[in-house]
């Protein structure tokens, strides 16, 4: 009966596939990963522990303990559910992808398996640390500026900006979107949708960027557009950058990984940008594509092809 009364317990396991991430995973772990400007790890055991579950150890986990791989981004209810099952039991998604067990050290071997319709997915693919970026800046329910609003900007939905921030005349932003400490944004720049910029970031006169990830310390010059897209830290997009960010034929993105074509699943699906690329003015990356660390790109340039 003692056993009942003690905290439920987690533990985060590596992730299964990081490679597949690449460039973002190529000099990082997957853990490290910015989600709302946090590493996913700390994010995760941050939720984990707030929901009241104690976190331990790979090594510490015993048979009642919930085994997450941290390539998951699963709700709440889900999760509790598993922890609820008497038995040895894998919660798997609609898709028949495991999410997390308890009660045996491999899923393989628990007895129940519990289908979750609950909004729960596997992070295999940099698309879908859009995805979970997208879901963690949708709870943001408060408001908070830190830093320097121009009477001249227009702000509106949850927005949340960091000490040393600046806000430019004639710049738009709406949320969910959360800016870092030191960053400056505008004139006149339009930032939307779901969208975390990190600290040290510069985002540009006239620039736009909507449903994306940018990394601490990158540079968006002037004029450019980053839609749905990953730019990683000390990036430099030179005046003009464009990513385009949806097909012609309205169709789902495909994407070459590790040289096969990988349905996103996503209608509109911009760049995923390594560390230290510097592009070119009036660069053109086309939807899906993938550039590596330090890589760089001539004036005028067209990316449609994968440069890693």
């Amino acid at each position: 009966m003692l056993e009942y009364l003690q905290p439920m317990q987690a533990t985060l396991l590596p992730p299964r596939n990081p490679a597949l991430c690449a460039p973002i995973t190529s000099n990082r772990e997957l853990g490290a990963c910015l989600i709302a400007n946090l590493p996913m790890r700390e994010l995760l055991a941050a939720d984990l522990s707030r929901a009241g579950l104690q976190l331990v150890s790979p090594k510490e986990a015993g048979l009642r303990t919930l085994r997450i791989p941290l390539d998951n981004w699963i709700e709440l209810g889900a999760l509790l559910l598993l922890g609820r099952n008497p038995n040895s039991a894998c919660l798997l998604d609609a898709e028949g992808n495991t999410l997390a067990w308890k009660g045996s050290k491999n899923p393989q071997d628990c007895v129940d398996k519990i289908v979750t319709d609950a909004n729960c997915f596997p992070v295999i693919y940099p698309w879908d640390l859009l995805r979970m970026n997208e879901e963690v800046l949708a709870l943001m329910d408060e408001t908070s500026l830190l830093g320097e609003v121009s009477p001249l900007a227009s702000l509106s939905g949850t927005i949340r900006l960091g000490n040393g921030s600046r806000i430019l005349p004639g710049t738009v932003i709406e949320g969910p979107v959360l800016i870092g400490p030191n960053s400056q944004i505008g004139p006149n720049a339009y930032i939307r949708g779901a969208t975390s910029i990190g600290a040290n970031c510069y985002v540009g006169n006239g620039a736009e960027v909507k449903n994306s990830i940018i990394y601490n310390n990158t540079y968006i010059s002037r004029q450019c557009y980053v839609g749905d897209s990953i730019i990683g830290t000390h990036v430099t997009l030179g005046a003009g950058t464009c990513t385009e960010n949806h097909r012609h034929d309205g169709r789902h993105h495909v994407s070459i990984v590790q040289g096969k074509s990988i349905n996103t699943g996503r209608l509109k699906l911009g760049a995923i940008l390594g560390d230290g690329v510097r592009t070119g003015v009036n660069t053109s990356i086309e939807a899906g594509v993938k550039i590596g660390i330090a890589r760089t790109t001539s004036p005028g340039s067209v990316i449609s092809k994968d440069l890693l």
